[in-house]
């Protein structure tokens, strides 16, 4: 349809980003600039051909600014439809306004800070929703640009069109509606004093998946914005398929846990549990190590790596197992080179350091959702209560810290069994925690694993004994768990009856 070649600009800003190359830009084309207060100021420093709002209106800014383009010069300008108003305007000694570049005073961001409740009503935009909102309802004749990313893109399509397209403008619009619906929320959920406990979630992007956990069910990747740096959800796919729902799923799960290691870490997940964990002295013992805990469920199951991965682990990946995900920092050349030998592998580079605006999790209820906050608690050496008669050594709470890290990863109930920080037997999502644990062990049997002194975590207290006297009959030595059972006494009664070390950590690890 219809191209849109502005003649006059209204600019104010808060956000002044970019501000030289949209100047620059309109002083080449000839456009006629008005400005506002600080921005005029600012644009003063690159030309001087702008012109002030007051001295456009004829109505100088009062109550120190807060009214200044509420004027209907301004507005009959920005909504004037040009195939039936033009006469009036040209009757009121109007004119039209067709590019329309404000952004809003930054409420969300001092809200964020140490700010009064006075600073944040100030910071309540009234005149730049307004212009922008009417801008964006006349988009058919008004171009709108409210966001400083927007200006390159934008200015390179003016010079290659002499002009907006219709399409280009109704996009902007949208984005307009979208800013506002945010910012309404924000300002809402503020007054109702609630801003920590109802976050406010704007999405960059939603993408198709190909169906949901079953081909049944549809389902959508929605990417959160203003993510500085790469997460599961915007992460580089260096080679491999289209990521699945259960992919990423599992993905979230093994990136999770393997962030958390120190050293050199690998993280096997399957069905979103982890099936095989391990600290090494590098990346090929940590990955073996891993594997050996469960190469049947290792199969097919995702791989995350805490660091670069190099040409040898990359070697024995390849030639062990079917692996559908790698997720690690960085590949070394070579190591990319030998998964395209297997080019349906997803290999993922993510950043250790990942973004957290939108801190929670979140589950569908009916009727309703539950949000929560993350479970980000650690435990730290001088946290530890030794209950028993026997303190664990050294190496034993080395392990046993290990082994609470990944209990924290593993679906409730959940045991894990560790020596030597490699997990060698993981009990997980069973309704009986001594079930849990007898799982643990039979995984342990089944690849020739050696039980005997190693350590179990719990990712919640023990009700009773039993589960106490199966881990000693198993070989285990030393166990870490919350405690404030009622029976607390029963269960480290029995703990030194079996000569076994017990710590509680106060602190429980549900993960439904």
């Amino acid at each position: 349809m219809n191209i849109v070649n502005p003649k006059t600009a209204l600019i104010s800003l808060s956000d002044k980003s970019n501000l030289d190359h949209i100047i620059n830009f309109l002083i080449k084309r000839n456009i006629k600039i008005l400005s506002t207060g600080g921005t005029y100021n600012a644009i003063k420093k690159i030309t001087n051909s702008v012109i002030e709002v007051s001295e456009f209106t004829g109505f100088n800014e009062m109550m120190d600014g807060r009214v200044k383009t509420l004027h209907p010069k301004i507005h009959a300008g920005i909504l004037a439809r040009r195939d039936s108003d033009l006469e009036l305007l040209k009757e009121k000694g109007y004119e039209a306004i067709d590019l329309v570049i404000v952004n809003l005073y930054p409420f969300e961001e001092t809200i964020k800070k140490d700010c009064s409740f006075e600073d944040a009503i100030e910071n309540i935009d009234i005149g730049g929703p307004t212009m922008i909102r009417a801008a964006a309802k006349n988009f058919k004749d008004v171009v709108v640009l409210s966001d400083p990313n927007d200006y390159e893109k934008i200015t390179g399509e003016w010079d290659s069109n002499n002009g907006i397209s219709y399409e280009t403008r109704k996009h902007l619009s949208q984005k307009v509606f979208k800013l506002m619906a945010n910012y309404n929320k924000s300002i809402s959920t503020y007054l109702q004093g609630d801003i920590e406990k109802v976050p406010n979630y704007n999405f960059l992007k939603s993408t198709a998946l190909r169906y949901g956990e079953n081909p049944h069910q549809s389902a959508s990747l929605l990417t959160f914005d203003n993510l500085q740096n790469k997460n599961i959800s915007n992460a580089d796919i260096l080679q491999g398929k289209e990521l699945s729902y259960n992919n990423i799923v599992d993905a979230d799960a093994a990136w999770e846990c393997a962030r958390q290691l120190k050293n050199s870490g690998c993280v096997i997940v399957k069905h979103a549990n982890p099936c095989g964990v391990a600290e090494a002295n590098s990346i090929v013992e940590a990955y073996d190590l891993a594997y050996k805990t469960d190469p049947t469920s290792a199969f097919g199951g995702i791989i995350a790596f805490n660091q670069t991965v190099g040409f040898d682990t990359a070697k024995e990946i390849n030639q062990r197992q079917f692996v559908e995900v790698i997720i690690a920092p960085d590949y070394e050349k070579e190591a990319v080179e030998e998964f395209s030998k297997k080019k349906n592998i997803r290999v993922l580079k993510v950043d250790l350091k990942q973004d957290n605006p939108y801190p929670g999790t979140i589950k569908k209820i009916s009727g309703g959702i539950l949000i929560q906050d993350d479970d980000l608690k650690n435990i730290s050496l001088e946290e530890l209560k030794c209950v028993t008669k026997r303190n664990p050594s050294d190496h034993e709470i080395e392990d046993l810290l290990f082994s609470w890290k990944v209990a924290k990863f593993v679906k409730s109930n959940a045991i894990v069994y560790v020596k030597n920080k490699q997990t060698i037997g993981i009990g997980a999502g069973q309704m009986s925690r001594v079930i849990s644990a007898e799982i643990a062990n039979l995984k342990a049997k089944e690849e020739s694993l050696d039980v005997k002194n190693a350590v179990m975590a719990s990712d919640a207290f023990f009700p009773f004994r039993d589960g106490i006297d199966k881990a000693a009959s198993s070989g285990i030595a030393a166990i870490i768990q919350p405690g404030g059972s009622i029976k607390d006494d029963e269960v480290i009664a029995a703990a030194d009856e079996h000569g076994m070390a017990m710590l509680f950590t106060g602190v429980r690890h549900f993960r439904h």
